[in-house]
């Protein structure tokens, strides 16, 4: 029995949209990898063929579609085993902060732009030195009239380099508290003062783009706040359980993936004259990494059920995100103890699951911080 119930439409986009990558992306991986950018153009043209912002609302440009074709897209591109194109944090994570708190101005400004992929996204949380912490933020916002001049510098953001719309947590320097000091803005990519730092050299995710960004007397003006002011932090919060869904759902496909290929290859490598899927210690290594993925599946499956009906499943997904990380991490370390020397090569591809997959417990808070919230939200 199947959890979520895809239709008939739901199934027939996912083809549609397995064969678009197929032809139009797939190709293409070794070259972005290399240049550690995926271009602009490659955006557009997903946004004409109707594969971004798959949620927003028709009046505002967009489809008006539910969650799983979200989910579909997560999944087929996490098939492909390419990491550098996250259209996840652009369709599922920043976009909804414009749908929910933006202003009817806002919106009709900027997401049609984010549905056609003529504007990329990102959001500038992280700062160099403050890992989690949002409270202990540097960057500040000051009030100058009928503008906003934001100071500050951010690091590790994705979609750094390709970015012309970034949403900016920034702190009022006059109030105390400092979760109640915090803002979002929305910040265009050619605004004076807005300059790209260093397009940063990282393990994995080669072909996304991730940089430094440094505001310098950045002036925008007061409409573009996003929600109230002294709200970014509350309005962060409440977008964190579908973020981290997100991510979970990445790391399932990417356990799941890896077993697959992992069994395929024990059935077709030999040593001392027999497939090394007849050695008992190698079948028990395969059941285990396909139970577990199968265990993984059923309970991201649920969670996406009770999300896409408006539950509030923070702990579980703070649970699953922290656990389906850890379950991808481990199983791409057992694929490689399998295969021993030769999965070191760089050609095999699991040297680069490798490095791609290590980042997925780090993504949308640590697993302590998972931990963490589960812990306060079962009264321990």
């Amino acid at each position: 029995m199947e959890i979520l119930q895809y239709t008939p439409e739901h199934h027939a986009f996912r083809e549609q949209f397995r064969a678009y990558l197929a032809e139009n992306v797939i190709p293409h991986i070794p070259q972005w990898e290399a240049d550690h950018i995926v271009p602009p153009e490659v955006w557009r043209d997903l946004g004409r063929n109707g594969y971004l912002c798959t949620a927003t609302p028709k009046e505002y440009g967009g489809h008006g579609m539910d969650f799983l074709y979200s989910v579909i897209i997560t999944e087929e591109i996490g098939k492909t085993g390419f990491c550098g194109l996250t259209l996840g944090l652009h369709s599922d994570i920043v976009v909804p902060y414009i749908e929910t708190f933006g202003t009817e101005e806002q919106k009709k400004k900027f997401l049609p732009g984010c549905v056609t992929g003529d504007t990329i996204t990102s959001v500038a949380m992280t700062e160099p030195g403050t890992g989690s912490d949002l409270s202990s933020m540097s960057t500040t916002a000051v009030e100058d009239g009928d503008d906003i001049i934001i100071d500050g510098t951010k690091t590790f953001i994705s979609n750094g380099i390709n970015t012309n719309l970034c949403v900016v947590a920034a702190r009022d320097p006059e109030v105390s508290n400092p979760y109640e000091a915090i803002s979002l803005y929305l910040v265009e990519g050619d605004r004076p003062g807005f300059e790209r730092g260093r397009h940063l050299d990282k393990m994995g995710f080669n072909s996304q783009d991730t940089s430094e960004l440094f505001f310098s007397k950045c002036r925008i003006p007061k409409e573009n706040l996003l929600g109230q002011k002294g709200g970014g932090f509350i309005i962060l919060m409440q977008k964190l359980q579908q973020e981290r869904l997100i991510c979970a759902i990445g790391a399932v496909v990417a356990a799941e993936m890896m077993t697959e290929r992992m069994i395929q290859y024990c059935k077709e490598t030999t040593r001392n004259g027999k497939p090394l899927s007849k050695f008992q210690a190698i079948q028990f290594e395969l059941v285990e990494m396909a139970t577990e993925a199968k265990l993984g599946r059923a309970f991201l499956d649920k969670l996406i059920a009770e999300h896409v009906a408006g539950e509030q499943v923070v702990v579980e997904v703070s649970m699953a995100k922290y656990w389906t990380t850890d379950l991808a991490k481990r199983t791409i370390d057992r694929a490689i103890s399998i295969v021993g020397e030769p999965a070191m090569a760089e050609s095999l591809g699991l040297a680069q699951a490798m490095r791609d997959i290590r980042i997925l417990p780090i993504f949308a808070g640590t697993n302590e911080v998972m931990k963490i919230v589960a812990a306060r939200f079962m009264g321990l």
